[in-house]
């Protein structure tokens, strides 16, 4: 039976502060190599200049012996804004990698949000992340996320796999039911089946992309101003932001967490028009 994770990210971390997990961190981030070329492929994108100077985090300096990392921030006619980043210092336990892709407004697909880490364990969370208010919105929950609930209950059902239970209450509200959130040894078969969950889940919602009926224009710009609010909001509060702090000094962090979220950009945001 799985075992129910509380414990906060920052926790797991100093209890095994020494593991190297260079080998598990470069199998991880060859997933997300894969999953940036079909979006790089799909998608008309430009690098935003804002993000040029976290190329390499190693420069920043810090108290983190190891610390590394990279962010590149995207922006496009479809992508308001998208994120392909690694965090950590993967001979002492701590990674954590991100995609996450906002929409441009003339689409309420759900957006998309993805990670993956050590901890030192396997950490993966996965999420669709809704344009709308599902509770009033059944249809979109209809159409979006009942196709995810069965690999969502597998997983629950997957003994391999602990649930991971954010003690932060916003981290909570966050995720949608069929959100992802676990960790797990990194094991050969539990490394193959998060990579097929993890390129089914991006083929999926390209394919949501591809099929996508455009907004209406005078909702549009309600639709850019909530993401933005929620995209801030997400960066500004996740509770592992302290492990960015000690890695790399708070001025640097704090920097970084703008720049997740888009807040030093300088690519104009899309309108769809």
């Amino acid at each position: 039976m799985s075992e129910r994770i509380l414990t906060p990210i920052i926790d797991l971390v100093e209890a095994s502060p020494d593991v190297d997990n260079r080998a598990v961190f470069e199998q991880l981030w060859q997933i997300l190599g894969e999953m940036n070329e079909r979006i790089q492929q799909r998608f008309e994108l430009t690098r935003d200049p804002c993000s040029e100077r976290f190329d390499d985090y190693s420069k920043l300096g810090g108290d983190g012996t190891g610390a590394e990392g990279s962010l590149k921030t995207y922006s496009g006619p479809e992508i308001d804004w998208y994120v392909h980043s690694y965090i950590g210092s993967p001979e002492s336990s701590f990674t954590n990698m991100h995609i996450t892709i906002s929409l441009g407004p003339q689409y309420l697909v759900p957006n998309f949000g993805f990670a993956l880490g050590t901890v030192p364990d396997l950490f993966m969370y996965m999420d669709y992340i809704p344009r709308v208010e599902l509770m009033a919105n059944a249809e979109y929950m209809d159409q979006y996320y009942t196709e995810v609930n069965e690999e969502f209950l597998d997983l629950q059902a997957d003994s391999r796999f602990n649930p991971f239970i954010s003690r932060d209450l916003y981290t909570r509200v966050a995720m949608t039911p069929t959100a992802v959130g676990y960790t797990a040894k990194a094991e050969a078969a539990v490394l193959d089946k998060v990579r097929g969950i993890a390129l089914s889940r991006l083929d999926r919602w390209l394919g949501w992309v591809d099929a996508a009926e455009l907004t209406p224009a005078e909702q549009r710009p309600a639709v850019a101003a909530r993401d933005e609010l929620i995209r801030k909001t997400i960066c500004e509060r996740d509770p592992a932001n302290n492990l960015g702090d000690k890695l790399f000094g708070e001025e640097a962090a704090a920097a970084m967490v703008a720049t997740l979220w888009g807040g030093t950009r300088t690519l104009p945001r899309p309108t769809g028009d």
